[in-house]
């Protein structure tokens, strides 16, 4: 339980916020919803792979399903460079499975969503919000299990999926990027 939070939670650990250039939270066994069936996923499904973890408030709502549908436009894009996305919010696979099979935009969405319902995913990341939901939050994990990119931002703001991309690929290339850098634009030289 983050000292912060008052949720409650069954389990009294205490979880500091992940740092950029340390290891991932680790997570084991989670219920997610993906295509239709219900999974379990842990951090170490995606070894060897690029991952973007990302949190979102709730099921139902107006700006989360336009951020869904937009990773889920690019997924193809995120797996060419050897990148998984996952996502997650707080609500249960059942609701996860409810609104997936009744809003049209997300339908196609090829990645799966986490159903954090015991809350303790959203505390280890630090974005678990007062009122039980997660906080938008994007983290980039690399294929060594280290945190290489975080950001949490206003709940009523989506998130750039293009740029959460563009910052994966220079990730990639272990080299300084400058502002707006792209793929095979110059870099910086070695980080």
């Amino acid at each position: 339980m983050n000292p912060s939070c008052d949720c409650g939670c069954a389990n009294a650990e205490f979880y500091v916020t992940p740092q950029v250039g340390q290891k991932s939270p680790v997570f084991e066994n989670l219920q997610s919803y993906h295509a239709g069936e219900y999974h379990r996923v842990s951090l170490s499904d995606y070894k060897d792979k690029w991952l973007v973890l990302f949190f979102y408030p709730r099921d139902f709502t107006f700006i989360c399903p336009t951020e869904i549908e937009a990773f889920g436009k690019l997924y193809e894009e995120f797996k060419k460079v050897n990148c998984e996305i996952l996502g997650a919010s707080t609500d249960s696979e059942y609701v996860h499975k409810a609104w997936y099979e009744t809003d049209e935009r997300l339908k196609n969405v090829k990645y799966p969503i986490i159903a954090d319902t015991t809350q303790e995913l959203a505390d280890m990341y630090g974005v678990l919000d007062t009122d039980g939901s997660a906080q938008r939050g994007t983290f980039i994990i690399d294929p060594e299990g280290t945190l290489k990119f975080m950001l949490i931002s206003a709940d009523s703001v989506g998130r750039n999926i293009e740029e959460t991309l563009r910052v994966v690929k220079a990730l990639q290339t272990g080299e300084r990027c400058p502002a707006n850098w792209h793929q095979g634009e110059q870099t910086l030289g070695k980080a």
